[in-house]
Protein backbone atom coordinates (compact mmCIF):
# COMPACT_ATOMS: atom_id res chain seq x y z
CA UNK A 1 0.00 0.00 0.00
CA UNK A 2 0.96 3.37 -0.91
CA UNK A 3 1.47 5.91 1.72
CA UNK A 4 1.40 9.92 1.79
CA UNK A 5 4.53 11.26 3.10
CA UNK A 6 2.68 12.80 5.70
CA UNK A 7 1.62 9.79 7.07
CA UNK A 8 3.32 10.06 10.59
CA UNK A 9 1.81 7.22 12.37
CA UNK A 10 -0.26 5.47 10.39
CA UNK A 11 0.44 1.75 9.37
CA UNK A 12 -1.59 -1.24 8.08
CA UNK A 13 -2.33 -4.56 10.05
CA UNK A 14 0.86 -6.25 9.08
CA UNK A 15 3.11 -3.16 10.29
CA UNK A 16 2.82 -3.76 14.11
CA UNK A 17 4.84 -7.69 12.93
CA UNK A 18 8.41 -5.63 11.85
CA UNK A 19 8.83 -4.46 15.75
CA UNK A 20 7.65 -6.02 19.19
CA UNK A 21 5.69 -3.95 21.16
CA UNK A 22 7.23 -5.66 24.41
CA UNK A 23 10.37 -3.22 23.91
CA UNK A 24 10.78 0.44 24.00
CA UNK A 25 13.86 0.01 21.76
CA UNK A 26 12.30 -0.16 18.58
CA UNK A 27 10.78 3.39 18.95
CA UNK A 28 11.41 5.76 16.26
CA UNK A 29 13.54 8.79 16.65
CA UNK A 30 11.47 11.73 17.79
CA UNK A 31 11.10 15.45 17.78
CA UNK A 32 10.78 18.79 20.30
CA UNK A 33 12.94 19.54 22.91
CA UNK A 34 12.46 16.27 25.27
CA UNK A 35 12.34 17.12 28.82
CA UNK A 36 12.71 13.88 30.13
CA UNK A 37 15.80 12.85 30.55
CA UNK A 38 14.84 9.14 31.21
CA UNK A 39 12.46 8.97 27.96
CA UNK A 40 12.67 5.81 25.83
CA UNK A 41 12.15 8.44 22.81
CA UNK A 42 15.79 9.49 21.99
CA UNK A 43 15.76 13.17 21.32
CA UNK A 44 16.89 14.01 17.25
CA UNK A 45 18.25 17.49 16.53
CA UNK A 46 16.44 19.75 19.05
CA UNK A 47 18.05 20.02 22.24
CA UNK A 48 16.23 19.32 25.77
CA UNK A 49 15.33 22.32 27.60
CA UNK A 50 11.13 22.80 28.31
CA UNK A 51 10.19 21.90 32.25
CA UNK A 52 6.18 21.40 33.38
CA UNK A 53 6.51 24.55 34.86
CA UNK A 54 7.55 26.21 31.53
CA UNK A 55 4.45 24.42 29.94
CA UNK A 56 2.14 25.29 32.15
CA UNK A 57 2.76 29.00 32.33
CA UNK A 58 3.74 28.97 28.28
CA UNK A 59 0.18 27.89 27.59
CA UNK A 60 -1.54 29.94 30.44
CA UNK A 61 0.83 33.10 28.99
CA UNK A 62 0.21 32.37 25.65
CA UNK A 63 -3.90 32.94 26.03
CA UNK A 64 -3.51 36.24 27.96
CA UNK A 65 -2.58 38.19 25.48
CA UNK A 66 -3.88 41.27 23.92
CA UNK A 67 -7.40 39.89 23.47
CA UNK A 68 -8.76 40.68 27.20
CA UNK A 69 -6.24 43.56 28.03
CA UNK A 70 -6.24 45.55 24.94
CA UNK A 71 -8.96 44.17 21.87
CA UNK A 72 -11.65 43.67 25.02
CA UNK A 73 -12.06 47.45 24.86
CA UNK A 74 -12.63 48.01 21.10
CA UNK A 75 -15.71 45.05 21.94
CA UNK A 76 -16.80 46.11 24.71
CA UNK A 77 -17.16 49.85 23.01
CA UNK A 78 -19.49 48.10 19.95
CA UNK A 79 -21.48 45.71 21.61
CA UNK A 80 -21.48 46.93 25.80
CA UNK A 81 -20.79 45.17 28.54
CA UNK A 82 -23.23 42.17 28.80
CA UNK A 83 -22.29 40.93 25.24
CA UNK A 84 -19.27 41.41 25.93
CA UNK A 85 -19.38 39.43 29.29
CA UNK A 86 -21.57 36.71 27.91
CA UNK A 87 -18.83 36.04 24.72
CA UNK A 88 -16.20 34.96 27.29
CA UNK A 89 -18.38 32.92 29.50
CA UNK A 90 -20.00 31.19 26.03
CA UNK A 91 -16.23 30.92 24.30
CA UNK A 92 -15.12 29.46 28.01
CA UNK A 93 -17.25 26.94 27.53
CA UNK A 94 -16.29 26.25 23.74
CA UNK A 95 -12.37 26.04 24.79
CA UNK A 96 -13.06 23.62 28.02
CA UNK A 97 -14.66 21.37 25.03
CA UNK A 98 -11.52 21.98 23.06
CA UNK A 99 -8.74 21.36 25.61
CA UNK A 100 -10.48 18.26 26.71
CA UNK A 101 -10.58 16.68 23.58
CA UNK A 102 -6.24 17.86 22.86
CA UNK A 103 -5.76 16.52 25.93
CA UNK A 104 -7.65 13.26 25.98
CA UNK A 105 -5.90 12.29 22.77
CA UNK A 106 -2.21 14.04 24.01
CA UNK A 107 -2.26 12.07 27.37
CA UNK A 108 -3.01 8.83 25.62
CA UNK A 109 -0.07 8.57 23.21
CA UNK A 110 2.50 11.45 24.38
CA UNK A 111 5.15 10.37 21.84
CA UNK A 112 7.68 13.44 20.79
CA UNK A 113 6.17 15.41 17.90
CA UNK A 114 2.72 15.19 19.08
CA UNK A 115 0.20 18.30 18.04
CA UNK A 116 -3.13 18.96 16.93
CA UNK A 117 -1.91 19.00 13.86
CA UNK A 118 -0.56 15.56 14.06
CA UNK A 119 -4.14 15.00 15.07
CA UNK A 120 -6.05 15.54 12.43
CA UNK A 121 -3.35 14.19 10.09
CA UNK A 122 -3.52 10.84 11.48
CA UNK A 123 -6.74 10.74 12.31
CA UNK A 124 -8.71 12.24 9.42
CA UNK A 125 -6.72 12.27 6.05
CA UNK A 126 -3.10 13.19 5.15
CA UNK A 127 -4.59 15.58 2.90
CA UNK A 128 -6.30 17.29 5.46
CA UNK A 129 -3.58 17.41 7.79
CA UNK A 130 -1.46 18.82 5.35
CA UNK A 131 -3.78 21.93 4.82
CA UNK A 132 -4.42 22.05 8.17
CA UNK A 133 -0.90 21.81 8.74
CA UNK A 134 -0.04 24.71 7.33
CA UNK A 135 -3.17 26.29 8.55
CA UNK A 136 -1.61 26.20 11.80
CA UNK A 137 1.79 27.49 11.01
CA UNK A 138 -0.24 30.51 9.56
CA UNK A 139 -2.00 31.75 12.27
CA UNK A 140 0.70 31.17 14.53
CA UNK A 141 2.57 32.87 12.52
CA UNK A 142 0.08 35.82 11.87
CA UNK A 143 -0.33 36.37 15.47
CA UNK A 144 3.10 37.04 16.04
CA UNK A 145 2.35 40.30 13.97
CA UNK A 146 -1.12 40.94 15.76
CA UNK A 147 0.88 40.78 18.98
CA UNK A 148 3.59 43.29 18.13
CA UNK A 149 1.15 45.50 15.92
CA UNK A 150 -0.92 45.52 20.11
CA UNK A 151 2.56 46.14 21.65
CA UNK A 152 3.21 49.17 19.52
CA UNK A 153 0.09 50.42 20.18
CA UNK A 154 0.74 49.96 23.98
CA UNK A 155 3.72 52.09 23.93
CA UNK A 156 2.35 55.25 22.20
CA UNK A 157 0.29 55.74 25.41
CA UNK A 158 3.19 57.14 26.53
CA UNK A 159 4.94 59.24 23.47
CA UNK A 160 3.64 59.54 19.76
CA UNK A 161 7.00 61.72 18.83
CA UNK A 162 8.52 58.13 17.78
CA UNK A 163 7.39 56.29 14.56
CA UNK A 164 5.36 53.34 15.55
CA UNK A 165 7.84 51.44 13.22
CA UNK A 166 10.97 51.57 15.71
CA UNK A 167 8.83 50.08 18.30
CA UNK A 168 8.04 47.59 15.83
CA UNK A 169 12.02 46.82 14.84
CA UNK A 170 12.61 46.94 18.51
CA UNK A 171 10.04 44.12 19.09
CA UNK A 172 10.69 41.94 16.32
CA UNK A 173 14.21 41.98 16.39
CA UNK A 174 14.15 40.79 20.50
CA UNK A 175 11.82 38.12 19.56
CA UNK A 176 13.82 36.72 16.84
CA UNK A 177 17.14 36.87 19.57
CA UNK A 178 15.10 35.03 22.29
CA UNK A 179 13.71 32.55 19.38
CA UNK A 180 17.50 31.90 18.41
CA UNK A 181 18.65 31.39 21.70
CA UNK A 182 18.83 27.65 23.35
CA UNK A 183 15.09 26.93 24.30
CA UNK A 184 15.63 26.78 27.97
CA UNK A 185 16.06 30.94 27.76
CA UNK A 186 12.87 31.17 26.35
CA UNK A 187 11.17 28.71 28.45
CA UNK A 188 12.48 30.74 31.50
CA UNK A 189 11.59 33.97 29.95
CA UNK A 190 7.96 32.94 29.30
CA UNK A 191 7.91 31.55 33.19
CA UNK A 192 8.82 34.79 34.11
CA UNK A 193 6.57 37.21 31.80
CA UNK A 194 3.57 34.84 32.39
CA UNK A 195 4.05 34.92 35.89
CA UNK A 196 3.68 38.84 35.37
CA UNK A 197 1.05 38.35 33.78
CA UNK A 198 -0.63 36.07 36.17
CA UNK A 199 -0.23 38.61 38.85
CA UNK A 200 -1.28 41.56 37.70
CA UNK A 201 -4.49 39.87 35.83
CA UNK A 202 -5.07 38.83 39.51
CA UNK A 203 -4.48 42.42 41.20
CA UNK A 204 -6.67 44.23 38.44
CA UNK A 205 -9.95 41.98 39.28
CA UNK A 206 -9.24 42.33 42.78
CA UNK A 207 -8.82 46.46 41.83
CA UNK A 208 -12.17 46.23 39.86
CA UNK A 209 -14.01 44.33 42.89
CA UNK A 210 -12.55 47.28 45.30
CA UNK A 211 -13.50 50.61 42.79
CA UNK A 212 -16.96 48.57 42.81
CA UNK A 213 -17.70 49.29 46.18
CA UNK A 214 -16.15 52.34 46.30
CA UNK A 215 -13.18 52.22 47.38
CA UNK A 216 -11.05 54.08 45.05
CA UNK A 217 -9.33 57.91 45.79
CA UNK A 218 -12.69 59.58 44.90
CA UNK A 219 -15.18 57.21 47.30
CA UNK A 220 -17.13 57.11 44.38
CA UNK A 221 -19.43 53.47 44.33
CA UNK A 222 -19.17 52.56 40.75
CA UNK A 223 -21.33 49.44 41.56
CA UNK A 224 -23.43 48.50 38.22
CA UNK A 225 -23.59 52.15 36.83
CA UNK A 226 -22.19 51.66 33.07
CA UNK A 227 -24.85 48.91 33.05
CA UNK A 228 -28.18 51.03 33.55
CA UNK A 229 -29.67 53.72 30.97
CA UNK A 230 -29.75 51.21 28.24
CA UNK A 231 -25.88 50.57 27.99
CA UNK A 232 -25.65 47.11 29.11
CA UNK A 233 -26.78 46.00 25.62
CA UNK A 234 -25.45 48.62 23.02
CA UNK A 235 -27.94 48.69 19.50
CA UNK A 236 -25.29 47.05 16.74
CA UNK A 237 -25.51 47.61 13.30
CA UNK A 238 -29.53 47.98 13.34
CA UNK A 239 -31.84 49.37 16.12
CA UNK A 240 -34.19 47.72 18.95
CA UNK A 241 -34.36 44.39 20.07
CA UNK A 242 -32.07 42.64 16.65
CA UNK A 243 -29.59 45.34 17.10
CA UNK A 244 -29.06 43.97 20.74
CA UNK A 245 -28.98 40.18 19.15
CA UNK A 246 -26.64 40.87 17.27
CA UNK A 247 -24.17 43.29 19.49
CA UNK A 248 -23.95 39.61 21.44
CA UNK A 249 -23.26 37.79 18.21
CA UNK A 250 -20.37 39.97 17.21
CA UNK A 251 -19.53 39.81 20.97
CA UNK A 252 -19.42 36.10 20.94
CA UNK A 253 -17.07 35.97 17.31
CA UNK A 254 -14.63 38.46 18.78
CA UNK A 255 -14.32 36.87 22.14
CA UNK A 256 -12.76 33.92 20.08
CA UNK A 257 -9.55 36.16 19.27
CA UNK A 258 -9.02 35.84 22.81
CA UNK A 259 -8.24 32.00 23.28
CA UNK A 260 -7.93 30.99 19.56
CA UNK A 261 -4.87 28.60 19.39
CA UNK A 262 -4.14 28.40 23.09
CA UNK A 263 -5.32 25.05 24.18
CA UNK A 264 -2.65 23.89 21.17
CA UNK A 265 0.04 24.89 23.15
CA UNK A 266 -0.28 22.57 26.05
CA UNK A 267 -0.53 19.44 23.21
CA UNK A 268 2.18 20.62 21.56
CA UNK A 269 4.57 19.83 24.65
CA UNK A 270 2.89 16.68 25.67
CA UNK A 271 5.67 14.70 23.95
CA UNK A 272 8.43 17.38 25.72
CA UNK A 273 7.96 16.56 29.68
CA UNK A 274 8.49 14.23 32.24
CA UNK A 275 5.49 12.05 33.05
CA UNK A 276 3.14 13.58 30.39
CA UNK A 277 0.07 11.22 31.26
CA UNK A 278 0.17 12.63 34.62
CA UNK A 279 1.09 16.34 33.55
CA UNK A 280 -1.21 17.11 30.83
CA UNK A 281 -4.48 16.03 32.38
CA UNK A 282 -3.09 17.70 34.77
CA UNK A 283 -2.10 21.07 32.84
CA UNK A 284 -5.42 20.84 31.08
CA UNK A 285 -7.06 20.99 33.81
CA UNK A 286 -5.32 23.97 35.45
CA UNK A 287 -5.34 25.70 32.20
CA UNK A 288 -8.82 26.10 31.61
CA UNK A 289 -10.13 26.90 34.84
CA UNK A 290 -7.46 29.37 35.51
CA UNK A 291 -8.07 30.92 32.10
CA UNK A 292 -12.18 30.66 32.31
CA UNK A 293 -11.75 32.55 35.56
CA UNK A 294 -9.22 35.24 34.26
CA UNK A 295 -11.03 36.11 31.08
CA UNK A 296 -15.06 35.67 32.73
CA UNK A 297 -14.30 37.53 36.28
CA UNK A 298 -11.71 40.10 34.05
CA UNK A 299 -14.18 41.15 31.44
CA UNK A 300 -16.92 41.18 33.80
CA UNK A 301 -14.65 43.77 35.94
CA UNK A 302 -14.05 45.40 32.37
CA UNK A 303 -17.70 46.43 31.58
CA UNK A 304 -17.37 47.76 35.81
CA UNK A 305 -14.66 50.33 35.42
CA UNK A 306 -15.01 51.17 32.24
CA UNK A 307 -17.79 53.18 30.20
CA UNK A 308 -18.42 51.58 27.00
CA UNK A 309 -19.41 55.18 25.63
CA UNK A 310 -15.63 56.02 26.01
CA UNK A 311 -13.96 57.03 22.55
CA UNK A 312 -11.30 56.28 24.20
CA UNK A 313 -11.72 52.21 23.64
CA UNK A 314 -11.55 52.84 19.96
CA UNK A 315 -8.56 54.81 20.06
CA UNK A 316 -9.56 57.81 18.70
CA UNK A 317 -7.72 60.07 21.80
CA UNK A 318 -5.17 57.15 23.02
CA UNK A 319 -4.82 54.52 20.60
CA UNK A 320 -3.24 52.30 23.12
CA UNK A 321 -5.34 52.82 26.20
CA UNK A 322 -6.86 49.48 27.27
CA UNK A 323 -10.27 49.18 29.29
CA UNK A 324 -8.49 48.70 32.58
CA UNK A 325 -6.01 51.69 32.45
CA UNK A 326 -9.26 53.87 30.91
CA UNK A 327 -11.17 52.70 34.28
CA UNK A 328 -8.11 53.31 36.37
CA UNK A 329 -8.13 56.55 34.99
CA UNK A 330 -11.55 58.03 35.51
CA UNK A 331 -11.17 56.42 39.03
CA UNK A 332 -8.16 59.27 39.56
CA UNK A 333 -5.47 56.71 40.25
CA UNK A 334 -2.37 58.47 39.57
CA UNK A 335 0.67 56.22 38.02
CA UNK A 336 -1.13 52.81 38.46
CA UNK A 337 -2.42 54.13 35.01
CA UNK A 338 1.58 53.51 33.35
CA UNK A 339 2.34 50.60 35.92
CA UNK A 340 -0.72 48.17 34.34
CA UNK A 341 0.44 50.09 31.00
CA UNK A 342 4.08 48.56 30.96
CA UNK A 343 2.79 45.14 32.08
CA UNK A 344 -0.09 44.82 29.39
CA UNK A 345 3.17 45.67 27.00
CA UNK A 346 4.80 42.88 28.51
CA UNK A 347 1.51 40.11 28.14
CA UNK A 348 1.45 41.81 24.15
CA UNK A 349 5.47 41.11 23.74
CA UNK A 350 5.15 37.83 25.83
CA UNK A 351 2.16 36.35 23.68
CA UNK A 352 3.80 37.27 20.85
CA UNK A 353 7.44 35.38 21.72
CA UNK A 354 5.07 32.32 22.50
CA UNK A 355 3.55 32.69 18.88
CA UNK A 356 6.70 32.86 17.53
CA UNK A 357 7.81 29.75 18.74
CA UNK A 358 4.97 27.59 18.36
CA UNK A 359 5.09 28.65 14.42
CA UNK A 360 8.83 28.04 13.96
CA UNK A 361 8.34 24.39 15.55
CA UNK A 362 5.08 23.65 13.67
CA UNK A 363 7.10 24.68 10.55
CA UNK A 364 10.07 22.37 11.22
CA UNK A 365 7.89 19.52 12.00
CA UNK A 366 6.01 20.26 8.94
CA UNK A 367 9.52 19.97 7.09
CA UNK A 368 10.45 16.58 8.78
CA UNK A 369 7.60 14.83 8.07
CA UNK A 370 8.32 15.99 4.01
CA UNK A 371 5.57 18.67 3.69
CA UNK A 372 7.63 21.57 3.13
CA UNK A 373 11.86 21.87 2.20
CA UNK A 374 13.96 19.62 4.01
CA UNK A 375 16.13 23.22 4.33
CA UNK A 376 13.80 23.74 7.28
CA UNK A 377 14.46 20.53 9.21
CA UNK A 378 18.46 22.61 9.68
CA UNK A 379 19.21 23.32 12.87
CA UNK A 380 22.12 25.41 14.87
CA UNK A 381 24.13 24.50 17.17
CA UNK A 382 21.37 25.09 20.19
CA UNK A 383 19.43 22.38 18.34
CA UNK A 384 16.95 25.70 17.35
CA UNK A 385 15.76 25.17 13.30
CA UNK A 386 17.02 28.64 12.51
CA UNK A 387 15.54 28.64 8.93
CA UNK A 388 12.21 28.50 10.32
CA UNK A 389 12.84 30.88 12.72
CA UNK A 390 13.78 33.33 10.02
CA UNK A 391 10.64 32.14 8.19
CA UNK A 392 8.54 33.24 10.78
CA UNK A 393 10.31 36.19 11.63
CA UNK A 394 9.73 37.62 8.07
CA UNK A 395 5.94 36.57 8.90
CA UNK A 396 6.02 39.18 11.65
CA UNK A 397 7.38 41.97 9.39
CA UNK A 398 3.44 42.10 8.34
CA UNK A 399 2.99 44.11 11.23
CA UNK A 400 4.46 47.28 9.21
CA UNK A 401 1.57 47.68 7.61
CA UNK A 402 0.61 49.38 10.24
CA UNK A 403 3.06 52.60 8.98
CA UNK A 404 0.72 53.21 6.35
CA UNK A 405 -2.81 52.64 8.22
CA UNK A 406 -4.41 53.08 11.31
CA UNK A 407 -3.38 51.00 14.30
CA UNK A 408 -6.80 49.87 14.71
CA UNK A 409 -7.91 49.32 11.42
CA UNK A 410 -4.77 46.53 10.88
CA UNK A 411 -5.50 45.01 14.31
CA UNK A 412 -8.42 44.15 13.27
CA UNK A 413 -7.67 42.93 10.37
CA UNK A 414 -5.16 40.59 12.31
CA UNK A 415 -7.10 39.74 14.51
CA UNK A 416 -9.86 38.05 11.70
CA UNK A 417 -7.16 36.22 9.85
CA UNK A 418 -6.15 34.49 12.87
CA UNK A 419 -9.58 34.35 14.42
CA UNK A 420 -11.24 32.54 11.95
CA UNK A 421 -7.70 29.84 11.10
CA UNK A 422 -8.17 29.12 14.72
CA UNK A 423 -12.16 28.25 14.64
CA UNK A 424 -10.98 26.23 11.49
CA UNK A 425 -8.43 24.11 13.50
CA UNK A 426 -10.99 23.40 16.40
CA UNK A 427 -13.44 22.17 14.10
CA UNK A 428 -11.53 20.17 12.24
CA UNK A 429 -9.58 18.67 15.39
CA UNK A 430 -13.05 17.84 16.98
CA UNK A 431 -13.94 16.02 14.40
CA UNK A 432 -10.81 14.05 14.34
CA UNK A 433 -11.20 13.38 17.90
CA UNK A 434 -14.65 11.61 17.09
CA UNK A 435 -13.15 9.63 14.57
CA UNK A 436 -9.79 8.98 17.36
CA UNK A 437 -12.60 7.81 20.17
CA UNK A 438 -13.94 5.12 17.40
CA UNK A 439 -10.79 3.70 16.91
CA UNK A 440 -10.22 3.13 20.32
CA UNK A 441 -13.34 1.30 20.50
CA UNK A 442 -12.44 -0.59 17.60
CA UNK A 443 -9.42 -1.42 18.54
CA UNK A 444 -10.59 -2.87 22.14
CA UNK A 445 -8.09 -0.07 24.35
CA UNK A 446 -10.59 1.70 25.93
CA UNK A 447 -9.81 0.67 29.69
CA UNK A 448 -6.31 2.27 28.72
CA UNK A 449 -7.22 5.86 28.38
CA UNK A 450 -5.91 7.25 30.88
CA UNK A 451 -7.61 10.48 30.70
CA UNK A 452 -11.26 11.34 30.31
CA UNK A 453 -13.46 13.56 30.28
CA UNK A 454 -17.13 14.42 31.09
CA UNK A 455 -19.82 14.98 27.97
CA UNK A 456 -18.26 13.00 25.30
CA UNK A 457 -17.98 13.24 22.39
CA UNK A 458 -21.46 15.33 22.54
CA UNK A 459 -18.96 18.18 23.43
CA UNK A 460 -17.03 17.90 19.85
CA UNK A 461 -20.39 17.85 17.99
CA UNK A 462 -21.14 20.81 19.66
CA UNK A 463 -17.56 22.40 18.87
CA UNK A 464 -18.41 21.15 15.49
CA UNK A 465 -21.44 23.07 15.09
CA UNK A 466 -21.28 25.97 17.12
CA UNK A 467 -17.90 27.04 15.79
CA UNK A 468 -18.80 26.06 12.08
CA UNK A 469 -21.52 28.33 12.77
CA UNK A 470 -18.91 31.67 14.37
CA UNK A 471 -16.77 30.90 11.35
CA UNK A 472 -19.51 31.46 8.80
CA UNK A 473 -20.69 34.60 10.01
CA UNK A 474 -17.11 35.38 11.47
CA UNK A 475 -17.89 38.80 8.49
CA UNK A 476 -21.07 39.04 9.02
CA UNK A 477 -21.33 42.65 9.46
CA UNK A 478 -19.29 43.63 6.27
CA UNK A 479 -22.51 43.20 4.44
CA UNK A 480 -24.00 46.25 5.93
CA UNK A 481 -21.14 47.92 4.70
CA UNK A 482 -19.02 46.60 2.14
CA UNK A 483 -15.44 46.88 2.11
CA UNK A 484 -13.18 44.10 0.33
CA UNK A 485 -10.38 44.83 2.72
CA UNK A 486 -12.58 43.74 5.83
CA UNK A 487 -14.18 41.07 3.42
CA UNK A 488 -11.11 39.56 2.63
CA UNK A 489 -9.66 39.41 6.30
CA UNK A 490 -12.75 37.81 7.34
CA UNK A 491 -12.78 34.98 4.79
CA UNK A 492 -9.81 34.76 2.68
CA UNK A 493 -8.63 31.77 5.06
CA UNK A 494 -11.25 29.79 4.37
CA UNK A 495 -10.14 29.59 0.58
CA UNK A 496 -6.97 29.29 1.60
CA UNK A 497 -7.05 26.01 3.33
CA UNK A 498 -9.62 24.49 0.87
CA UNK A 499 -7.20 25.10 -1.82
CA UNK A 500 -4.20 23.21 0.20
CA UNK A 501 -6.55 20.47 0.79
CA UNK A 502 -7.59 20.26 -2.83
CA UNK A 503 -3.93 20.97 -4.44
CA UNK A 504 -2.53 17.90 -1.71
CA UNK A 505 -5.48 15.37 -2.20
CA UNK A 506 -4.44 15.64 -6.46
CA UNK A 507 -1.23 14.83 -5.25
CA UNK A 508 -2.16 12.12 -3.29
CA UNK A 509 -4.65 10.45 -5.93
CA UNK A 510 -2.75 10.79 -9.24
CA UNK A 511 0.86 10.42 -7.42
CA UNK A 512 0.77 8.61 -4.53
CA UNK A 513 -1.60 6.32 -5.62
CA UNK A 514 -4.40 7.32 -2.38
CA UNK A 515 -8.02 6.51 -3.42
CA UNK A 516 -9.72 6.44 -0.29
CA UNK A 517 -11.16 9.51 1.70
CA UNK A 518 -10.06 8.70 4.95
CA UNK A 519 -7.99 6.82 7.38
CA UNK A 520 -9.69 3.48 8.37
CA UNK A 521 -10.05 2.76 12.37
CA UNK A 522 -7.50 -0.51 11.81
CA UNK A 523 -4.94 1.07 10.36
CA UNK A 524 -4.48 3.79 13.03
CA UNK A 525 -1.25 2.97 14.57
CA UNK A 526 -1.18 3.02 18.60
CA UNK A 527 2.02 0.74 18.61
CA UNK A 528 3.47 2.74 21.08
CA UNK A 529 1.36 2.58 23.35
CA UNK A 530 2.97 -0.23 25.79
CA UNK A 531 6.07 1.97 25.48
CA UNK A 532 4.59 5.05 26.84
CA UNK A 533 2.88 2.72 29.72
CA UNK A 534 5.99 1.23 30.53
CA UNK A 535 7.85 4.78 30.89
CA UNK A 536 4.69 5.75 32.97
CA UNK A 537 4.99 3.09 35.11
CA UNK A 538 8.81 3.20 35.82
CA UNK A 539 8.92 6.97 36.69
CA UNK A 540 10.14 7.52 40.07
CA UNK A 541 8.44 10.50 41.67
CA UNK A 542 10.48 13.07 43.61
CA UNK A 543 10.72 13.69 46.78
CA UNK A 544 10.26 17.18 48.54
CA UNK A 545 12.95 18.24 50.48
CA UNK A 546 11.68 21.08 52.02
CA UNK A 547 8.55 22.60 52.60
CA UNK A 548 9.23 25.03 49.35
CA UNK A 549 9.35 22.25 47.38
CA UNK A 550 6.44 20.50 48.47
CA UNK A 551 4.22 23.85 47.51
CA UNK A 552 5.81 23.60 44.35
CA UNK A 553 5.43 20.01 43.64
CA UNK A 554 1.99 20.77 44.43
CA UNK A 555 1.06 23.68 41.75
CA UNK A 556 3.07 22.02 39.27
Amino acid sequence: MQRSPSSSILRSPSDYKEKPTQSVEFLEEGYGEVCSQESPFKEHELKKGLKNRHVQLIALGGAIGTGLFLGSGQVLYQTGPAPLWISYLVMSVVVWFVMNMLAEMAAFLPVPGTGSQQFINDFTDPSLGFALGYNYWYGFSILVATEIVAAAMLIQYWTTDVHIAVWISILLAMMLILNLLPVQFYGEAEFFFASIKIFAITGLIILGIVLMFGGGPTGDRLGFRHWTGGNAFHQHLVPGSTGRFLATWTAIVRAGYSFIMSPELIVACSGEVVRPRRIIPRCANQFIYRLAFFYIIGSLVIGIIADSRSTRLMGEKNASASPFVVGIQNAGIPVLNHIINAVILTSAASAGNSFFYAGSRTLYSLAKRGLAPRLFTRVNRFGVPIYCVFVVFAVGCLAYLNVSSSSSQVFQWFSNITTISGYISWITAAFAYTRWRKAIAFQGLEDRVPYKTRFQPYGAYFVIGFVSLITLTNGYAVFFDFHIGDFLAAYITLPIVFGLYVGHRIYSYFWVGRKRWLNPYEEFDFSKLEAVEEEERNYVNPIPKNAWEKVVFKIF
